[in-house]
């Protein structure tokens, strides 16, 4: 380590945000830009080095972490972008968006606050693009060999990269029309900007992969058709399957899922539609679900110029403290946190502690009511216990609603394009696709990999999932492969 001090003489400073007065006005990445490098130094050098590095057992992909935070504090940035893509296709992905569970396994994390690996990374992944360390790295020869990946999300993506610089003929496959998956139209722009994005994708093209946007494997293309055409298919379909709200009034119009609102924002900030047909502008609006695709709408929703806007979450507040004997260090605890969204909308909420969140806990929805042209306009909804989540006799209260967002999670993959039931998949009980240890499904030849197996997850459990099903496809195709596999399909995803 640079300086074998720093973590304690250096306090903790982060990536300062923009002014929320300022960021809610346009769509661009909320954090102040140049701000980061000149302190990432500094901050890197609080890293203390330690024998038994926890932020290894934290992070999925096993990124070498105080290997590179130490080549930052001596402003080593091409060696530091060597050791991270070394274990990480797409640091600038999980720099921006994963939750950073290394930093809640991180040694120094036990009584002080943690190292900022998170914004040590975001500052290696923009400085080896900006530096040129990040070229292409087409195979020196191809093996003859083909895979269809399908699916062009994070785990789908790290899989073709893999499996393309391996030598074999990698073809991806995407419903949608464009490539990315939920990074394209699940992100909102101002917690990642596409550009990051489509640079990957431009240098995935020059190594040799190939993409087929606008075309539903099941139905554009029959899944038989697809094993007869490649040697292997990876399946990294994600779990676009959402979760219902079954309560009375779920019918009414202006009730919509959080994955049905937050693409149309996106395609406008892509220039695709010059507004969206489900627009937040002067509705009032609730969100119903505590995760980070609600914190997603709600920061989309602002940007719209909601009128209000509220999310609900049925779980109690948590504290602001770890509590050690529910969440002991190193896991990643459920503690209170406050996002960019959740400041962003102080103003507008309309939670009774609205001077600092926008979000009502323990809070149950009920039923909906509307107008006579069957619009939804109230939410009537109750407080509920923390144990068994019963309704508290007494709590019921109505809150306006033009606008209602479902983001209550994904079940599995979405099985209406017909891939699921033409390939004969076997499911588990969780309803997401069965693998073996060696991610291979009940198929020959046919491998998954991603949320469409292990359920919904974090980005950086995608990335290590696709890294990792490569390495069996390789396996597969040529008898061994040398390709990196973080991890086994029986490893559980952390809950975050």
């Amino acid at each position: 380590m640079g300086d074998p001090k720093g973590f304690l003489t250096t306090p903790r400073q982060e990536w300062p945000r923009r002014t929320v007065g300022e960021r809610v006005r346009d769509w661009d990445e909320v954090y102040v830009p140049g701000a980061l490098l000149p302190i990432v130094g500094k901050q890197a050098d609080r890293c203390m080095d330690c024998g038994v590095p926890f932020c290894h057992e934290a992070c999925p992909l096993g990124n070498l972490i105080p290997e590179w935070n130490d080549l930052v504090a001596r402003d080593d940035w091409r060696s530091a972008s060597d050791r991270l893509h070394a274990t990480n296709n797409f640091p600038e992905f999980t720099g921006w968006l994963c939750p950073a569970p290394c930093e809640s396994g991180c040694v120094l994390a036990i009584n002080q606050p943690a190292v900022t690996i998170k914004n040590v990374e975001a500052a290696i992944a923009d400085q080896a693009w900006e530096r040129g360390y990040t070229p292409p790295r087409p195979p020196d020869r191809l093996s003859g060999r083909t895979v269809a990946v399908v699916g062009s999300g994070p785990a789908g993506l790290a899989a073709a990269q893999q499996l393309t610089r391996a030598g074999h003929t990698v073809a991806v496959y995407e419903r949608d029309d464009r490539v990315g998956g939920l990074l394209r139209y699940g992100i909102p722009e101002f917690k990642m900007e596409k550009h990051r994005l489509d640079r990957r994708l431009e240098q995935m093209r020059a190594e040799g992969t190939r993409f087929r946007t606008s075309t539903a494997v099941g139905r554009d293309i029959g899944a038989d058709e697809l094993r007869t055409r490649y040697d292997a298919v990876v399946l990294a379909v994600g779990a676009r399957a959402w979760r219902e709200l079954p309560v009375p009034g779920r019918a009414l119009a202006g009730i919509h899922q959080a994955m049905e609102y937050l693409p149309q924002a996106n395609r406008v900030c892509q220039g695709d539609q010059p507004v969206s047909p489900l627009s937040a502008a002067d509705r009032h609006v609730v969100i119903i679900g505590g995760g980070d695709t609600g914190a997603d709408c709600l920061g989309t929703a602002v940007r719209e110029g909601a009128a209000s806007v509220t999310q609900l979450d049925i779980y109690p507040q948590p504290t602001a403290e770890r509590d050690e004997g529910i969440d002991p260090w190193p896991t990643h605890p459920k503690i209170y946190r406050l996002s960019a969204a959740h400041e962003e909308a102080r103003d507008l909420a309309t939670a009774p502690q609205a001077d600092a969140d926008a979000r009502l806990f323990s809070a149950s929805t009920l039923r909906f009511t509307g107008d006579a042209d069957g619009h939804v306009r109230e939410l009537h909804l109750v407080e509920v216990a923390p144990e068994g989540r019963q309704p508290r006799p007494g709590t019921e209260r109505v809150l306006r609603a033009d606008l209602v967002l479902l983001a209550l999670g994904f079940s599995g993959p979405d099985r209406s394009d017909g891939l699921v039931d033409q390939l004969d998949l076997a499911l588990d009980t969780r309803g997401v696709i069965a693998r073996d240890r060696g991610f291979a499904t009940n198929v020959p030849g046919v491998f998954a990999a991603g949320d469409a197996a292990r359920g919904q997850s974090l980005v950086v459990w995608a990335i290590a999932e696709g890294r990792s099903v490569a390495a069996a496809v390789d396996s597969y195709l040529t008898g061994r492969s040398r390709l990196p596999a973080p991890i086994r399909p029986d490893d559980r995803p952390l809950t975050v």
